[in-house]
């Protein structure tokens, strides 16, 4: 099956044009893949710490996006998601994904958020599976949204 993913500037964690989203952008720092995001309280779960579901999802990105970024059309699989400790919400997290493995069309990627003070936060395993077809940009049909400058 041939499939386009096409990037209409809507996802949640990158798109410009997503009023509510986290408006991340991404970097390669060696052979990582990383974004940063610092969490706001909006992004809570109890008090003062960051909710595992928005930390997962934002892991799930890193990886997604490393494998984008090299234009494989890939869509995740599988993850699983080890917590070693919370986060904190105001301080910046280090988001940093890299390809271990590489079997025909499965690409297995290992994800890390790290704390301010070197401690990994948590940990994220993913499988992808690449797609027949193709990566394309939408061009925006509406002007894009401010980005939050905290995020």
């Amino acid at each position: 099956m041939t499939v386009s993913l096409t990037d209409d500037g809507m996802c949640f964690v990158c798109g410009k044009n997503n009023p509510i989203g986290l408006k991340l952008s991404f970097a390669w720092e060696g052979d990582d893949y990383v974004t940063y995001f610092t969490p706001q309280p909006e992004h809570q779960s109890y008090a003062g710490i960051t909710h595992g579901g928005l930390v997962s999802t934002v892991l799930d990105e890193v990886m997604g996006r490393n494998m984008s970024s090299r234009g494989l059309p890939a869509v995740t699989a599988r993850m699983e998601v080890r917590f070693r400790h919370s986060v904190p919400l105001g301080d910046p997290v280090r988001f940093a994904a890299r390809i271990v493995r590489e079997r025909g069309k499965v690409i297995d990627v290992e994800a890390t958020a790290t704390l301010t003070d070197g401690r990994v936060a948590a940990e994220a395993t993913g499988r992808f599976l690449v797609q027949e077809g193709s990566l394309r940009e939408e061009t925006p049909t509406q002007p894009t949204a401010s980005a939050n400058s905290s995020k």
